[in-house]
């Protein structure tokens, strides 16, 4: 199952941290909680409690200074508290270190023998090449997916020039893989210059 299960208002898609491997994001260590070197979890699954097990290994997604670059780490717990998703890492112990890896994305390797499972939730290589459908004309396709951590962008060749569109549900209704299409409803200016607005102080003209 693709794992990369939208956030609340959003769509998802799993984009492989390294080149040579497809992996699932399936989770964002939010905010440090408690003295003990517990996280507060933003999922982006539907199965958390199949995902997040004891023993259950993943990749980092840290900035290239951080000294976790490269690095995996392994769930010691995962529980809910109040209703929010929280975990426990091998290795951090403490508040202190917790903090080291706070905003850090967590990745899986996709399994190639499992389809999604979900109605929005997709991988970049089924993303990237779709063609871009705005009031039933082409305006371009996808060529890349950015993962930002407040949300994906899909990245829009148009023309000359490349388009940021934010990968949600309001902008962007549907996905049709099969089709090779999205479908994008986006704010005017998103796609074309907005027109200039008249200068009010713009000289008038002679009798």
């Amino acid at each position: 199952m693709a794992s990369s299960a939208r956030a609340p208002q959003g769509k998802a898609a799993a984009r492989p941290p390294r080149p040579e491997k497809n992996q699932l994001r399936v989770g964002r260590l939010v905010k440090a909680h408690g003295l003990k070197g517990a996280f507060k979890l933003e999922l982006y699954t539907d199965d958390p409690d199949g995902r997040f097990v004891p023993g259950a290994v993943f990749t980092l997604q840290v900035p290239d200074s951080s000294p976790w670059f490269g690095k995996t780490v392994t769930i010691r717990e995962f529980r809910w508290m109040n209703t929010h998703p929280v975990v426990f890492l091998e290795g951090i112990d403490d508040r202190t270190a917790a903090e080291g890896l706070v905003r850090a994305i967590l990745w899986i390797d996709e399994d190639p023998d499992a389809g999604t499972g979900e109605d929005d939730a997709w991988y970049d290589h089924q993303l990237v090449g779709l063609e871009v459908i705005r009031d039933g004309v082409g305006v371009g396709r996808v060529v890349r997916v950015d993962h930002l951590p407040a949300q994906d962008l899909l990245i829009v060749r148009h023309g000359e020039r490349e388009v940021l569109v934010p990968f949600v549900s309001a902008i962007v209704p549907e996905v049709d893989i099969a089709a090779g299409r999205v479908v994008v409803t986006p704010p005017a200016g998103l796609f074309e210059d907005l027109p200039a607005e008249p200068d009010d102080e713009a000289p008038e003209a002679a009798d």
